[in-house]
Parts: C-alpha cells; sequence; structure tokens
C-alpha cells in the first residue's frame, strides 16, 4: 500500500487541465479529473485531509513541451504524487514518431522516480467510438499504449487504464467536440484513478464491448458529422496551420501547491459572494419608485 500522500502535482495537457468539465465559479476555468480525485484523496486513506495540490496541465499541450516545461517544476516542487498524462495530441499527428515519443516519456518517469515521486500515468482513449477521422489514429494510439504499460511495469508507477474502461465510451460521457471528456466523464476517470491508487485495480469490468448508442438515420448522422468537422475541427486544423495552440497564451490554473483546505474555502467564499450579490441585485430590483418592495406575483392563468 502507498503511503500517504500528502502533495500532488497534476501535469499534462487539456486532458488533466480538465476540459471540458466547467466550473460554475469562473470563466475559462475547468475542473477536470484531476481536481476531483484530489478532492477524493482527502478522505482516502492513501490521501491526507491536509492533502496540498498542484495542477501545471495546459491544453494543447505536446509531450514536448510538458517534459521540458512541466516536468522540471515537478522536480522542484517533489510532490509524493504527480500525475503524467500525456502524448495524445502526439498521437493525433500522422508523422508522429511513437517509439521516440515512449522514449521521451520514459526519460521523465526515470527523473521523477529517481527524486522518489510515486507516478501515476494514464493510457490513451480507445478512439474506434468516435468520428471516423479521430477513429483512423487507434494504431498509433495501441502502439503507444503497449509502450506506456512496459513503462510502467519497468519503473513501478501506476497505472489508469482508461482504453480498458468501457463505460467511459457511453455517449453521456462525452462533450460535443468528441476529444475531450464531459463532466460525468471527468467524473469517472478520478474514481478510476481513486480506484488504482487505493487498490492498484481498475473499477470492476469485463469485456471489451461499450454502452449501446442509439441508432440513428444517415441523414442525421450527415449532418451532425458536417456540423461537427465546422465547429471543432476546422478551427483545429486552421491552428496548425498557423502553427499555434489553443493553450499558447494561457498559464497553469494552479501553478504552486496549495493546501485543499484552502482551496475549497476560497471557493466558498466566491460562493457566499456570488450569493450575497445576487440578493442585492434582487432587492434592488423588486423596489419601486417610492422605496417599497413589490409584493411577489403568482404564476398568472
Amino acid at each position: 500500500m502507498l503511503e500517504p500522500i500528502t502533495s500532488y502535482v497534476a501535469i499534462g495537457d487539456s486532458f488533466s487541465e480538465g476540459l471540458m468539465d466547467s466550473d460554475p465559479r469562473a470563466e475559462d476555468r475547468y475542473r477536470g479529473w484531476a481536481d476531483r480525485l484530489t478532492l477524493k484523496l482527502t478522505e482516502s486513506p492513501v490521501g491526507s485531509p491536509d492533502l496540498s495540490y498542484a495542477n501545471l496541465a495546459i491544453r494543447g499541450r505536446l509531450l514536448d513541451r510538458i517534459v521540458d516545461d512541466q516536468v522540471p517544476q515537478v522536480l522542484e516542487m517533489k510532490p509524493d504524487l504527480v500525475s503524467l498524462c500525456a502524448g495524445g495530441n502526439d498521437c493525433l499527428r500522422p508523422k508522429a514518431d511513437i517509439d521516440a515519443l515512449a522514449a521521451k516519456f520514459e526519460r521523465a518517469v526515470i527523473a521523477m522516480r529517481e527524486a522518489g515521486i510515486e507516478v501515476l500515468m494514464c493510457n490513451g482513449f480507445d478512439t474506434e467510438f468516435s468520428s471516423p477521422l479521430i477513429r483512423a489514429v487507434r494504431p498509433r494510439v495501441g502502439i503507444y499504449n503497449a509502450h506506456l504499460w512496459s513503462i510502467a511495469q519497468r519503473h513501478g508507477c501506476h497505472m489508469v487504464d482508461l482504453w480498458g474502461l468501457r463505460s467511459l465510451y457511453a455517449a453521456e460521457m462525452w462533450a460535443d467536440d468528441r476529444i475531450h471528456l464531459s463532466t460525468k466523464g471527468h467524473h469517472l476517470v478520478a474514481e478510476q484513478a481513486l480506484a488504482t491508487l487505493e487498490s492498484g485495480r481498475s473499477l470492476p469490468a469485463k469485456g471489451f464491448g461499450v454502452p449501446a448508442r442509439p441508432t440513428r438515420a444517415i441523414r442525421e448522422v450527415m449532418s451532425e458529422e458536417s456540423r461537427w468537422a465546422r465547429e471543432y475541427l476546422a478551427p483545429w486544423v486552421g491552428r496548425r496551420l498557423r502553427g499555434q495552440s489553443s493553450g499558447d497564451a494561457l498559464d497553469p490554473k494552479l501553478s504552486e501547491l496549495t493546501r485543499v483546505r484552502d482551496l475549497v474555502e476560497r471557493s466558498r467564499e466566491v460562493d457566499r459572494a456570488r450569493d450575497a450579490g445576487n440578493a442585492s441585485a434582487g432587492g434592488a430590483a423588486g423596489q419601486t419608485d417610492s422605496g417599497e418592495v413589490d409584493e411577489p406575483r403568482g404564476s398568472e392563468g
């Protein structure tokens, strides 16, 4: 069993930043599986109520920048646990050298393990159930996953098996862009990660089938594919042609180790301030010109 985890740092790309699990307290900020795992660890026998947390993950990052920019920060912080989930954006590129990718990933793992840090890894999603364009990367992801399992075995890492988590491939687990998880998907991954850390095993599952999806008319499918290409694929291709990334101008959402209980209290303060503002606005809206408060009206009819 693990020694109690008192500090945790998440590194990687949009998956660990938490897209598309929106945070209702802040615009263009996301929670995600790593944030959710952090809260679970404060109540887990492998975690601590005094857990500290940082999240350096930034959307759009390729493995090179994750290893070159984020891993050195981890080595400086020296947390008890780091989650390194990276390489998915590289696998989307047709000319990606998967063997070289895995070799760089392993060098990062070795550096962190030699520093005494427990490493939590995630293998890649099974893209068989995505759109045809994303489905085409399945062979590359499969090879990359085989390398990741080898790395985890060689260096005593904890592997969150996303490929084998077949309930993750239900339609409601995915956002509209079909690349990022929905809130439900992030919640399920957090549960899988916690099970991995607590028992070394995945959540109960059998076979490799996926939850049934409703059948649709061909015309509906073609219309949906066209909309997806227009709204999500075209902007991604445009950024690639311009040499840009969706995270180029972004900083990590939590760049320093911070006690989780302090983060929770900050969130509560935001909620209280928001509730107070709503109450004030409601009171002002209910006043008449004479300064009196209007009586509430029932619905008509």
